[in-house]
Order: C-alpha cells, then sequence, then structure tokens
C-alpha cells in the first residue's frame, strides 16, 4: 500500500473515533438522563466532564487533522511530499488532543461522579465520594470493583454506570486515536521521503 492510500485509511478511521468522543462528552453533560446537572454545573458536574476531553480533545484536535490527512491520500495539492511533510505535524497535534482526551477520562474514572451521596452515617450531600486522596492509586480499594457502594449514589440515577460506561469507552477510543495518529506520523515520513503514489491514485 503506498503512503497516499495509507493516509486516506488513515484520515477515514479517526472519524468514527472522534464522532463517538464527542457524542460522548455530550451525554456525560446529563448524568442520569436528566437536565439538573447543567443548570448547576459546579456543584453537580463531575469535573472532568467539564474539562472537554472528549469534545476538544478527542474530538477537534483530532477530527482537524483527520480532514487533512484523508486529503493527503486524494489527487491534489495535498497529495505530494510537502503535504506529506504538513500531515505529520497535523498528526502529532491529533497525538496531543487523543491523549488529552486520555488523561481526562481516565482521571473521571479513577475519581468517579459526583453525586448525591449517602454516607454510612446517614449524611447525605453532594460530593465526589470515590475520588481517592492518595499520592497514587490503588486499584485494589478502587470504587470501581465494589459495585455495592455504588447504590450510595442516590442522584442521578445509576450515574456512577454512566460515568465508567462513557469515560471508559473515550479511554479506549482514545488509545485507538493515538495509534492511528502515530502510524500516519510514520506513513507521513514515507511520504516525505519516497513520495504518495501520485501518479497511481
Amino acid at each position: 500500500m503506498c503512503t497516499g492510500h495509507c493516509a486516506k485509511f488513515i484520515g477515514v478511521s479517526l472519524y468514527p473515533f472522534c464522532v463517538i468522543c464527542i457524542i460522548c462528552n455530550i451525554l456525560l453533560f446529563f448524568p442520569g438522563w436528566t437536565l439538573d446537572a447543567i443548570q448547576n454545573p459546579s456543584e453537580k458536574l463531575t469535573p472532568e466532564v467539564l474539562y472537554l476531553g472528549g469534545l476538544m480533545g478527542n474530538g477537534v484536535m483530532v477530527l482537524v487533522p483527520a480532514i487533512y490527512i484523508q486529503c493527503t491520500g486524494r489527487r491534489g495539492k495535498c497529495n505530494n511530499r510537502c503535504g506529506m511533510f504538513i500531515s505529520i505535524i497535523l498528526a502529532g497535534l491529533g497525538v496531543c488532543g487523543a491523549v488529552y482526551g486520555f488523561i481526562v477520562s481516565l482521571l473521571g474514572l479513577v475519581n468517579g461522579p459526583r453525586c448525591l451521596y449517602q454516607f454510612i452515617n446517614g449524611r447525605v450531600e453532594w460530593a465526589i465520594p470515590f475520588k481517592m486522596e492518595k499520592e497514587f492509586v490503588d486499584l485494589d480499594s478502587s470504587y470501581l470493583y465494589n459495585r455495592v457502594s455504588w447504590t450510595r449514589c442516590v442522584e442521578p440515577t445509576g450515574v456512577v454506570e454512566f460515568n465508567v460506561i462513557l469515560f471508559s469507552t473515550i479511554v479506549a477510543a482514545s488509545a485507538i486515536q493515538v495509534v492511528l495518529c502515530l502510524s500516519q506520523m510514520i506513513n507521513g515520513l514515507f511520504g516525505c521521503i519516497c513520495g504518495t503514489c501520485r501518479n497511481k491514485m
């Protein structure tokens, strides 16, 4: 496969993952499928949702390079050595966006959601109850492996499952985006050196 065809394949492959991450980030603004949280986001929304990792990082910062990378695989002004060089830079931007989305979503998974939590002593208040105040994450004591504690989140309904599913989806999509963008950086390097098979396309 020549570098031009490879770039086209990588560009097109990035689109669905960008869309998935954008949709997941938007859905995270509506925990429990209600509008209550967006009316008072600083008190009722999980902080990592407001960092817009899936929307800006995995979405915009990867989507823009994806469009250009696909263009380098088509006949036209971008399908040359210079276009491939620019695609390396933009693929690097895509890696940065995907890594940002990955880190934010991973933090969202580790810290857990903000919810109206019923503590053991009977006190009920909005908090981030599963957040670990430790220097290093201890997975053995993580709420992810203690589903009984999830039921103590009274509102929004099912918020723990909601956050875990959506943040996990963004984490998985981010990892794939990083691999695809790094592949284009390597492909772009070969495109700069060897050309893009322009005459064969």
